[in-house]
């Protein structure tokens, strides 16, 4: 062999090494390839995650109904692991592999391989891509001095939606955190109860809901929690919560076990044809260290459980006051962020602030309060404890209470509705329109759940929660909407204000007494005919057309 052939064949293995390198790159996640450039000995072991390319298309899944959507969904994704994963797993098991857990919600697998395997598993047909099943750490959060009891649920409106009955009866919370406390008196009867209401993948807690870190409980909380401590606490206190712990009891959680939960919530009982998914999921935490980068390992997950109508939040960050600060996943597209304010209504210099670092727009979605916040605590055998809290790790539990609020109030909404009333309604607090401290403004569940009633906006001359355009009774407080004779006219609007035994809707003579008390010069309608004249006032204030069908409990 000569010497020129020598070189040019060097320079072939040279350039095909560099092809190969960049193939494997292509399909080998960053931080795995750190991981394996470290050094140390080849049959190492790893953990890592297996992505498959051949994924479901959930888009043609929308326009079924809430619940055949979802047991769809999930048959969907469980087949399609079960058949495109059955070559890899007998791969990865012939060679050594443990610990695998099968990620249908990603249709991945997550396994401990020799470092030495990882390029081979990269190539494999199907492979996507091969990531490192890395470690995230316990959410941050404060104990903070005391403020006003109950300020925070004031602020955002929650006793005014009670007042009307709306507590969160019939709907579902999930937590994905440390945990929850099922002993503390104003969450032990919260608890659905059941082996589809609490998963510890890390199998330290099996059966029963713990929490030995106090964070998920203190989240849990400020969703659900009752008055057993003499001030309310919950913004939605009847409904009922479920949990995922993610985090072990050493404070970690691995990315595997984030994606099992994710998974569990679409499927509690493992039995597809059993809708127990929960309405909300709550997630206080983050990729901490990772400020300012667009990190989507969970978009998959958040979408599918978006496709499944289930509302996922996530708090913004404790990362700011400068800009650029948000985190993921709550700058996923698909995140729905909340950042924190004080009872000033001030920002809090903690909370992260956009842009999203994703898609560049605006970041938080919402604001809630996050600083001196009273909750539940660890309760040490059943006696109850509270805490004063502050992070945005407390701020999102309002807005999950909040959806769960207006889920119970308006079982049709979908995910898209709420999630449209909340920012529509929004108290604004800084420069007009959205921005990159508040989001779209302070959380303000009566005005969502007015908005959420009647997209179509407008005024509420009653006062009554439901904007006129959608109210069979303007001008008197209706707020249920009650037709009992199914007339059109609200109850309210239908009694007999002369008295002379004729309802409203039918009486002409109701402006004898009603109207030409107050004076015949006025002209209520704006018709240009006084009132005491004007028998056509009844039909601005009286024979409305009803409102629209299906408000009527």
């Amino acid at each position: 062999m000569t010497g020129t052939t020598r070189c040019a064949l060097g320079l072939g293995l040279a350039v095909a090494a560099m092809i190969l390198a960049q193939a494997q790159a292509g399909t080998t996640g960053p931080r795995l390839q750190a991981r394996l450039s470290a050094g140390g000995a080849a049959d190492r072991e790893v953990p890592v995650i297996i992505t498959l390319a051949d994924q479901v298309n959930l888009s043609g899944l929308s326009q079924r109904s809430r619940r055949a959507r979802r047991v769809s969904l999930v048959r969907a994704l469980k087949t399609k692991a079960a058949r495109s994963q059955r070559g890899l797993e007998a791969f990865l098991r012939s060679r050594g592999a443990r610990r695998l857990k099968q990620l249908w919600i990603i249709n991945g697998l997550a396994a401990t391989v020799p470092a030495s395997l990882v390029g081979e598993l990269a190539q494999q047909p199907g492979v996507r891509v091969v990531t490192l099943d890395y470690t995230i750490s316990l959410p941050g959060g404060t104990t903070s001095a005391s403020a006003p009891s109950e300020w925070n649920l004031d602020t955002i409106g929650a006793p005014q939606l009670w007042a009307l009955g709306h507590t969160g009866g019939g709907v579902v919370i999930a937590s994905l955190d440390t945990g929850v406390d099922v002993g503390h008196p104003d969450l032990s009867g919260r608890w659905r109860g059941g082996t589809n209401s609490w998963f510890d993948p890390h199998g330290e807690h099996p059966t029963t809901p713990a929490d030995t870190a106090g964070h998920g409980t203190q989240g849990m909380g400020i969703m659900v929690g009752g008055d057993a401590g003499g001030t309310a606490i919950g913004v939605a206190p009847d409904a009922r919560w479920i949990a995922v712990k993610i985090f072990d009891d050493a404070g970690n959680a691995p990315v595997s076990s984030i994606h099992q939960g994710f998974q569990w919530l679409l499927d509690p009982d493992g039995a597809p044809a059993t809708d127990d998914a929960p309405d909300v999921v709550n997630s206080s935490w983050g990729f901490r260290q990772n400020v300012d980068e667009c990190l989507l390992d969970f978009q998959t997950d958040i979408q599918a459980l978006k496709s499944a109508d289930i509302a996922v939040v996530f708090s913004a960050g404790n990362e700011g006051p400068n800009p650029g600060t948000s985190i993921s996943p709550a700058n996923n597209p698909e995140g729905f962020a909340v950042g924190a304010v004080d009872s000033a209504l001030n920002i809090a210099g903690f909370s992260s602030r956009g842009p999203s670092t994703c898609d560049g727009d605006v970041f938080p979605e919402l604001s809630a309060p996050g600083v001196a916040i009273r909750t539940a605590d660890l309760s040490f055998g059943g006696f109850a404890f509270y805490t004063t809290v502050s992070g945005t790790s407390f701020a999102a539990p309002h807005v999950s209470g909040a959806m769960a609020l207006l889920r119970a109030a308006l079982p049709g909404l979908s995910v898209a509705d709420i999630e449209f009333a909340l920012l529509q309604s929004a108290q604004d607090l800084s420069v007009p329109g959205p921005d990159n401290d508040f989001g779209h403004g302070l959380l303000d569940v009566v005005q969502a759940y007015a908005l959420a009633r009647c997209p179509a906006g407008g005024d509420d001359t009653d006062g009554d929660l439901i904007l006129d355009a959608c109210d069979n009774c303007i001008l008197v407080d209706n707020h249920d909407q009650r037709d009992s004779n199914g007339d059109g006219y609200g109850n309210a609007c239908d009694t007999d204000l002369n008295d002379d035994g004729i309802t409203n809707g039918l009486d002409v003579g109701i402006l004898k007494t009603q109207f030409l008390s107050a004076g015949p010069d006025a002209d209520f309608n704006g018709d240009g005919v006084v009132n005491g004249l004007d028998v056509g006032i009844l039909k601005t204030f009286f024979l409305q057309p009803p409102g629209p069908s299906g408000l009527v409990p």
